[in-house]
């Protein structure tokens, strides 16, 4: 407000309650090798269920299920874990041709959303072999929902009978469904078409013995035939009312069917007896082929857009067009209307015309640029016979390499955009199973969470360290090997192997990495305590979902791992698995050689400087500071009296915002912490006292 110039009262509002907000501390990172999924794309998962759902079940593959378990172990104790899959050598599966990848949703509109021909019509959403299980069928008029053109000849079909001569066995596809003088009340389902013998070979419909004819069929029997998949639809494709509205061509409507072909995807092959259904993925009824496309309510309803955004299992990639006419509008397009009787342009008698696209010859449009005909016309393809695909070519790789693990954790790097706080290493080791790629693993996430500053990084041992080594001294001795070479940072935490679980996916038991575990007891931390709690010990250290552990450190082995900033895991027994350190990999003693301390500091320096930003562009004055420490200190004296830390002083004035460093417009707090620490040794002396002695005598002498 300007200055008053006449007398007046000036009123102003001056907010001193700013505060600091929560932050959060118990999202995890992952990245790996999974069965499907977007590649190289962040993606938030809440649970098992989900994981499960987006990315697949685990496969028998180290490289896989050591991720898939880390994933997985990390959502028992909290529900939100960032993924992202490794490139490596996956494809999409695809119509026809040569395959590759499509990363995701982006990766797609920007490269193949106009169309890719050379592919056929479709492609998984997802890299993988599970695409290849995939089938789409597409029912484009009425004719090919249902017709009923053909007779039968034989004189008489016999009960049990499976080859059925007709008059023409054109127009036939295999797995049509088709019936006999249609009151006799049983459904067949084609098997094999012969057009040249003019047979066709069914089998009792939904019948897993796949018998033959019901009753007996008479000669000249009409047989109607129908598009296998026409009783999950209320009727024939048409013409929709934006077509007829708007006078923009006839049976624009197409009903199309995803489908699982080979079972892999829910467990029911379209292909056998009594699944036809059980296998359905998805069914979009009344789609257009115009793109301009809408549905009475507004919404778009051209296939390719439709399938893009509903879609979990198809992109739509070879766009028809010119001849088949699908994807193009007939609005102001130059035509020639041809009617029965031979007039042109309205010239004729009979209203109904067929539309040939960009044919030569004079426009009948009115006004509006739009094709006129009082019975509207007819241009898009007429496909009398359904269209089925089976996708193909897809492709798994799980031997993700060291380059690609690094290309999927930079997904992680941009600490304004992205939060993140436990990050997950998955497969012990990364990309192999010996000591030289153990090194390359914990510096790529080394790298990941020092650059970051405001995560911890949780890894295990690789593979043969310890699984399979009868010896525990050997064992101990291989995890020592495989982290002594390794940086020494505050921001990772190292434990000690593997643990031994029931893959309910496909029923085997298997050793899986503990990072997962450990990362994970340090969100339940934060549940049930606070982030500046240890997450070892038997409080909160409890390892879920344990049978066992790859090898179990004694006292003496457990010192040896503790000396090398190794945090044991233990089963003890009745007591269960439990994490038995609380250390980082800092090599120097310091408080942020542990967990609880580094992750005090993280809540305490992400919470303080997202408040902090808004003293930006504001003045360096005594008002600002004092703004600042008052956000500060109850901030810090509500972690004080939550045990986090024992004491701390806050200077914010002019003894560090002196006039030069006003002058270089910056501003400066200096917070001073002295943090709690965690209990790592006790020691319990019981002393003996002769019964003539005060206790005050020796009390403090020992």
């Amino acid at each position: 407000m300007g200055f008053l110039v006449s007398p007046g009262v000036h009123v102003r509002e001056i907010d001193l309650t700013n505060i600091i907000p929560a932050v959060s501390t118990s999202i995890g990172a992952i990245a790996g090798a999974f069965k499907k999924g977007p590649v190289k794309s962040i993606v938030t998962i809440g649970s098992e269920e989900e994981l499960i759902t987006v990315f697949g079940k685990p496969q028998n593959d180290s490289n896989q299920f050591e991720t898939f378990f880390a994933a997985a172990g990390f959502l028992q104790y909290t529900n939100a874990l960032r993924v992202v899959r490794c490139e490596s050598g996956v494809t999409n599966a695809i119509a026809s041709g040569t395959s590759f990848i499509i990363r995701d949703d982006d990766h797609y509109e920007d490269s193949f959303a106009n169309g890719e021909a050379s592919v056929g019509e479709w492609a998984a959403r997802t890299a993988g072999e599970h695409g290849n299980s995939i089938g789409v069928s597409i029912c484009a008029t009425a004719t090919a929902y249902e017709e009923l053109a053909k007779t039968t000849t034989s004189e008489t079909e016999a009960i049990g009978q499976t080859v059925i001569s007709l008059t023409s066995s054109s127009g036939f596809n295999i797995h049509d469904i088709v019936n006999f003088a249609e009151t006799l009340g049983f459904e067949y389902q084609v098997t094999e078409v012969d057009t040249a013998a003019a047979t066709i070979t069914v089998k009792l419909m939904d019948d897993p013995n796949g018998s033959g004819l019901q009753t007996e069929i008479a000669s000249g029997t009409s047989v109607r035939r129908r598009w296998r998949f026409y009783d999950l639809f209320d009727g024939a494709p048409g013409t929709s009312d934006f077509a007829t509205e708007n006078k923009r061509g006839t049976e624009d409507e197409m009903h199309i069917v995803v489908f699982d072909f080979l079972g892999e995807i829910t467990g029911f092959s379209v292909t056998a007896n009594g699944n036809r259904t059980n296998s359905i993925l998805e069914t979009y009824p009344n789609l257009s082929k115009n793109p301009f496309g809408k549905s009475p309510q507004g919404d778009n309803t051209f296939y390719a857009d439709k399938i893009f955004r509903s879609s979990a299992f198809i992109y739509q990639m070879d766009h028809n067009t010119a001849g088949e006419n699908w994807g193009t509008d007939f609005d102001g397009q130059d035509t020639t209307i041809i009617f029965e009787d031979g007039g042109t342009d309205g010239a004729g008698t009979d209203a109904g015309s067929n539309v040939v696209l960009n044919a030569t010859g004079t426009s009948n449009e009115n006004e509006n640029g739009k094709i006129t005909g009082e019975s509207g016309v007819t241009g898009y393809a007429a496909l009398d016979t359904p269209t089925n695909t089976v996708l193909k070519n897809g492709t798994d790789d799980y031997a993700v390499t060291a380059g690609e693990l690094q290309l999927a954790y930079d997904e992680f790097a941009d600490t304004e955009t992205l939060d993140i706080n436990l990050v997950i290493g998955g497969k012990g080791g990364g990309s192999g199973n010996s000591s030289a790629t153990q090194d390359t693993h914990v510096t790529m996430l080394t790298d990941l969470v020092e650059k970051r500053k405001d995560c911890v990084a949780f890894v295990s041992p690789f593979r043969a360290a310890t699984v399979g080594v009868t010896s525990s001294n050997t064992a101990t001795e291989n995890v020592r090997e495989a982290f002594q070479r390794c940086p020494s940072s505050s921001y990772v935490v190292f434990d000690s192997g593997y643990k031994y679980i029931y893959d309910k996916y496909n029923d085997v038991y298997r050793f899986v990495p503990l990072n997962g575990d450990i990362a994970g007891l340090c969100a339940y931390t934060d549940n049930v305590a606070d982030p500046w709690f240890s997450p070892a010990g038997y409080n909160r250290g409890n390892v879920r979902s344990a049978i066992r552990l790859s090898y179990t450190p004694k006292q003496s082995e457990r010192d040896i791992l503790y000396r090398h900033r190794i945090n044991p895991v233990v089963d003890f027994p009745g007591l269960g698995v439990v994490l038995f350190g609380d250390k980082t990999a800092l090599a120097k003693p310091s408080a942020f050689d542990r967990i609880n301390v580094r992750r005090l500091f993280l809540v305490l320096e992400k919470a303080i400087s997202t408040a902090a930003k808004y003293m930006l562009f504001e003045f360096n004055d005594e008002f600002t500071r004092a703004q600042f420490r008052n956000m500060v200190e109850p901030f810090l004296r509500d972690v004080q009296g939550r045990r986090g830390i024992f004491d701390f002083k806050v200077v914010c004035d002019d003894t560090n915002n002196t006039g030069e460093v006003i002058d270089r417009n910056e501003f400066i707090g200096d917070i001073y912490i002295k943090p709690a620490r965690s209990i790592n040794f006790i020691t319990l002396n019981f002393v003996a006292v002769r019964t003539g002695v005060e206790f005050e005598e020796v009390v403090g002498r020992f």
